[in-house]
């Protein structure tokens, strides 16, 4: 007998499925939001097993749609920081979450995808072989490519005797920043090998750390300082601080000890909307008279056709990643660039100029203080107008339906903000005073808003989650899964839907290409949907609380009722007739 039988006599074995749901649990996965296939049959009968021996494992969220499961993950990960893992079905399943990796990688949240692949045995030369008609057509040459664009990482399992350390790495890349999606596909054959305990290492945290951003170099921080000292006209604007307070806090004490106006773009709310220095959503107007700019953790701070910045403006861009690599063009200006922690760099910044200050430059921010004052209070003020006309029976005024909402929802609530072209009203007219209390999606794909108000129901769930669609947006939301899902893990989510009964942004993006085309012309735009939809029963269905309202009169006394619902247990939905296309 070698040296090696002889060791593993009497030591336990058990299949790699099994040291799977250990190695999860070990990397700190909570759940597994699943859609199980055939793929998965080793993973279920471990999952059994696990349970009667009463050993540790990830929780499981059975979802009827990929789509839900996927933005289920997102929304923990928004909540939490902490990647989940999401379980689907082969080459179909991965194809299912596409438009939630898009989403998820685009905003910075991490997610370990997991998949089944077809059998690669077809004679019954392995447990596990091929034993379906599946098996045969749910093989591509390349399953991962559905989902590429948008990974961090990807790998097929190739031995159940790496099997926690290919979890180890996934976790490792999915959590260092910029955070993201990564996928790990494994085949049945694989998932039952059985293998003795002793075969199968541990990897610790501790020594396979996640990275993160540092700190600025002293040369380019001082830099930024003295460009300060002598600005003008500074603007910040930011997208993701939000989510790291410390990020948060240091963008409002450099903004107030310097004098400069905020702006948010997109994804969250950075700042407190009480700050003195938060102005709004767009620097359309501000960003070509800005003599110097800070780019803080964003993406797409305008639009280039519509923005055309000062030439000899002095442009600083603070991220975990400021060249975008993910993206084939990028080209927002950027005289310095400083990767690493932006609330740490920005603390940095901040020192170095207390440093420098002088009594005229102080006086200049208390100058520039009082600009945006006046800044605050006109974007105050048209909010209050926009939001005086209540609309008419059939045409609720979005901005009127979202002011009320705004003044009935607490601190703590969190905002799910899939509005598209209304988007702008929801923020408006229910602003934030705590940072990452609203969500909008970094990707462009439609249907998140209701999963992500789930998986941050479930890593929250004494908090409001409240999801804001349009009726476009909620067809591609997969409402039926997202309703079963609430029902059956008890997850009260209240959902508004804006039904304009078409595509608006359709038609307004046609309009912006062809503003006198032949589309204007006959009024054909393509962007009608179906007028007579009633969106509550989908809710019903699954024992949620539904109600219409096209009257603007009825709005508070909707909007209460559905909270008192959700505030009791279940699920509601708020379908509003609001002004048409």
């Amino acid at each position: 007998m070698s040296s090696t039988a002889a060791r593993r006599t009497n030591v336990p074995d058990y299949t790699t499925a099994y040291y799977f749901l250990e190695g999860l649990t070990e990397i700190g996965i909570d759940y597994l939001f699943c859609n199980f296939g055939t793929d998965h049959a080793p993973i279920i009968n471990e999952m059994a097993h696990r349970k009667q021996r009463g050993e540790a494992m990830p929780g499981v969220i059975r979802c009827p749609h990929e789509n839900t499961a996927a933005h289920m993950a997102a929304g923990y990960a928004f909540v939490t920081g902490r990647g989940q893992g999401v379980l689907v079905h082969v080459d179909v399943g991965t194809a299912n979450t596409a438009n939630a990796m898009h989403n998820l990688y685009r905003s910075r949240l991490p997610v370990l995808l997991m998949a089944g692949k077809a059998p690669y045995t077809v004679n019954d030369e392995l447990v596990g072989s091929r034993d379906t008609y599946v098996h045969f057509i749910q093989e591509p040459f390349d399953q991962a490519s559905l989902v590429r664009p948008y990974l961090k990482w990807e790998w097929t399992l190739p031995s159940g005797v790496v099997v926690k350390e290919a979890l180890r790495r996934a976790h490792s890349i999915m959590q260092s920043e910029p955070r993201g999606p990564v996928y790990l596909m494994m085949q049945r054959e694989t998932l039952t090998q059985r293998w003795a305990s002793d075969e199968i290492r541990s990897y610790a945290e501790d020594r396979f750390a996640t990275t993160g951003g540092g700190g600025g170099d002293p040369k380019l921080v001082e830099a930024l300082a003295n460009k300060l000292l002598t600005a003008e006209n500074p603007i910040l604007i930011t997208g993701y601080a939000g989510r790291h307070d410390h990020a948060s806090k240091a963008i409002d004490a450099l903004a107030q000890f310097a004098g400069i106006a905020v702006y948010e773009a997109n994804m969250t709310n950075n700042i407190s909307h009480d700050s003195p220095c938060f102005v709004g959503f767009s620097p359309d107007k501000a960003a070509p008279n800005a003599d110097v700019g800070i780019l803080v953790d964003v993406d797409v701070p305008w639009f280039p056709s519509d923005v055309k910045t000062n030439a000899k403006a002095f442009w600083a861009h603070i991220d975990i990643d400021t060249l975008k690599p993910g993206s084939p063009m990028w080209t927002f200006p950027g005289n310095l660039r400083m990767q690493g922690d932006s609330g740490r760099i920005l603390e940095q910044v901040l020192d170095a100029l207390k440093a420098k200050a002088t009594p005229r430059f102080k006086a200049a921010g208390a100058e520039r203080l009082t600009r945006i004052k006046a800044l605050r209070d006109e974007r105050i003020a048209r909010a209050q107008k926009l939001a005086s006309d209540k609309g008419k029976p059939g045409a609720i005024n979005p901005h009127y339906l979202m002011a009320e909402l705004g003044k009935v929802l607490d601190d703590d609530a969190i905002i799910f903000n899939e509005g598209v072209t209304n988007a702008g009203a929801v923020l408006l007219q229910i602003p934030r005073k705590r940072p990452n209390t609203t969500m909008r999606s970094g990707g462009g794909g439609l249907g998140w808003s209701g999963g992500v108000a789930l998986g941050a129901k479930l890593a929250a769930p004494d908090r409001m989650m409240v999801q804001i669609s349009g009726d476009g947006g909620f067809y591609f939301g997969n409402p039926s899964s997202v309703f079963a899902v609430a029902q059956q893990y008890k997850l009260p989510i209240f959902s508004v839907v804006m039904d304009n009964t078409g595509w608006n942004a359709v038609k307004q993006s046609t309009l912006r290409v062809f503003p006198e085309g032949e589309a204007k012309q006959g009024n054909e735009f393509e962007s009608n949907l179906a007028p007579k939809v009633q969106f509550t029963k989908v809710g019903e269905a699954f024992g949620a609380y539904g109600e219409e309202v096209s009257d603007p009169a009825d709005v508070p006394a909707a909007i209460a009722r559905c909270l008192k619902e959700v505030r009791g247990g279940r699920a509601a939905l708020l379908h509003v007739r609001v002004t048409k296309l």
